[in-house]
């Protein structure tokens, strides 16, 4: 088996995050509906961007959030992303490095901007998001590393990645590579919609052993099994799946393995301030301690963890560095 160098390899959806606060006319004159979220094709891209004024950018996408947060923690992390050739891949490419993962994935050369989520936020809080997919799905397997793949403890995917077909085909690939090298591959199902387009397609996964390690919510795993008991779910998924990652939010987490169930509590906070990015930290806190072999209730406490600190500012990347978060709540890691 090849040397370990990552605690985990993440893959998916190269988005930048680009904040910017705006008046409510602003809204009305570019006839957006407050408080939704749409698609939009390139070209409306370029405009609204162009119509923004001062912007923020936080590089993003879940599985960036994922690698970014293991990293925190003194984890080694790696990404495949598909960013283009452009000022803000550019600047993707920088953060995510910048945060100490490895990311080497080629840019996306004389194709489709970088992706992006605009996100326009009014005087009240609201934020209006306007997102473009772009160059993020071009990743194709010709940006599976073979290498990086067999070094990685735990290969980490988005469900997102089923949508494009040359994401599938990667997926899949890595998934192969992994298992090869006597890695484990992981799944996180991104979320109940994404769940209804490929509820069978992600139960086979399960099923024919592809993914050995299965992250979802309550909601996104109740929707695999077309069910309204939690009860239930979790009973068809500890049958399916070797491992499964279960958030709850104010409940805490869950991990089911074919032999226990091993249920935590939820930090207790006050101040929360913005959910997003509480999954994608979850499983960072999760990927990291089972990748040096922690028993599941310290992998679900520290999952846990770095889900409540994201949650205590605005967007899901760590403000603070988790391993010293961890370590003032008497964690050693």
């Amino acid at each position: 088996m090849t040397e370990t160098t990552f605690d985990a390899l993440c893959i998916g959806n190269a988005i930048c995050d680009v904040f910017a606060h705006v008046e409510e006319d602003f809204l009305v004159q570019q006839n957006l509906v407050k408080a939704s979220m749409r698609l939009i094709d390139t070209e409306e891209a370029v405009r609204l961007y162009e119509q923004m004024g001062q912007t923020t950018r936080i590089s993003g996408g879940s599985a960036g959030n994922t690698a970014a947060g293991l990293a925190s923690l003194g984890g080694k992390a790696a990404y495949f992303g598909k960013v283009a050739r452009d000022e803000i891949g550019t600047s993707y490419r920088h953060d995510m490095r910048g945060t100490g993962v490895h990311f080497e994935t080629p840019d996306l050369v004389d194709g489709l901007p970088t992706a992006r989520s605009m996100i326009l936020i009014t005087p009240d809080g609201e934020r209006t998001m306007n997102t473009y997919l772009g160059a993020c799905v071009e990743l194709s397997e010709a940006d599976i590393d073979p290498q990086v793949v067999g070094a990685s403890a735990i290969t980490y995917m988005e469900g997102y990645l089923w949508d494009p077909p040359a994401a599938k085909r990667a997926f899949l690939k890595a998934a192969e590579i992994a298992h090869a090298a006597k890695r484990k591959v992981s799944l996180t199902l991104s979320d109940s919609f994404c769940v209804d387009r490929y509820r069978d397609e992600f139960l086979e996964l399960l099923r024919n052993g592809t993914v050995d390690l299965l992250f979802a919510n309550e909601h996104e795993l109740k929707a695999l099994y077309e069910t309204s008991d939690l009860d239930s779910a979790i009973s068809a998924v500890r049958e399916d799946c070797a491992l499964t990652a279960l958030t709850l939010g104010v409940e805490g987490a869950m991990a089911v393995s074919r032999e226990e169930t091993v249920h935590v509590p939820a930090q207790e906070i006050t101040d929360v301030v913005d959910l997003t990015g509480a999954g994608d930290l979850f499983a960072a806190g999760f990927l990291f301690a089972q990748a040096r072999d922690y028993d599941l209730a310290m992998s679900a406490e520290l999952g846990c963890l770095c889900a409540s600190n994201v949650i205590r500012h605005v967007g899901a990347r760590p403000e603070r560095p988790l391993a010293q978060v961890a370590a003032e709540e008497g964690f050693s890691l």
